[in-house]
């Protein structure tokens, strides 16, 4: 399905911290965080995943003014941005069915995933919490981040089948346009990359007819 700042409410960090420290056996992991994508982090050696939300996959596109813009890497950034300062302390809640540890994450005293979902980096994962959905009613009367664009939710962008990556470049059109964690690349036949890089258009990548096309829809071209 696609779809077209509040201050965070007191309550709901109160009720947080509460839960936190009336189980003071309950897991956790400090320290300073790697990034991996807009909702999972290494803490400590420990891979964690943010409780409560779901931010899009890196290769994952938006819709922005009628171009692709690669949301999923501007998620990634915005949570590198909430934990860059200082170490995170994260509680667990869960474990995942790859073995992460499910946590609401703090930067000093700031929930990430609450901060995540108010900048409209990630949405609220109704299927396994409620817990940020005030603000995330708020965020989209905001148009705040994902709801200043038309998006589809992460977890229907997981679900739908891949295009084969062998598929036959349309004729005329040589040039790969791919999106990776640096963004959104286009490889030129030649170049070292080209031949190793498939493109899958169901995730907003594309092909190419010309350089001047690439560069003109906000691609960059492949260093190698």
């Amino acid at each position: 399905m696609f779809i077209k700042f509040c201050p965070c409410r007191p309550l709901a960090i109160l009720a947080l911290i509460v839960l936190a420290a009336c189980d003071p056996q309950a897991p956790a992991a400090e320290g300073r965080a790697q990034v991996t994508d807009g909702d999972t982090l290494t803490v400590a050696g420990e891979k964690v995943r943010l409780h409560g939300i779901d931010a899009p996959e890196m290769k994952q596109t938006c819709d922005r003014d009628g171009r692709a813009w690669a949301c999923g890497t501007w998620a990634r950034d915005m949570l590198r941005a909430l934990v860059r300062q200082g170490p995170v302390r994260c509680v667990e809640t869960d474990r995942d069915r790859y073995g992460r540890m499910v946590a609401v994450c703090y930067a000093g005293e700031n929930d990430i995933g609450a901060q995540m979902v108010r900048l409209g980096a990630a949405r609220a994962y109704l299927q396994y919490s409620h817990d940020y959905v005030g603000l995330e009613k708020q965020a989209a009367l905001d148009e705040a981040g994902l709801w200043s664009t038309s998006f589809e939710n992460p977890w229907d962008w997981r679900a739908r089948p891949a295009l084969s990556a062998s598929a036959p470049a349309p004729e005329g059109c040589p040039i790969k346009g791919n999106i990776s964690k640096s963004g959104q690349i286009y490889h030129m036949p030649g170049q070292a990359d080209y031949h190793r890089t498939s493109i899958n258009t169901s995730r907003g990548e594309r092909w190419f007819c010309s350089e001047a096309e690439a560069m003109a829809a906000g691609w960059r071209r492949a260093r190698r």
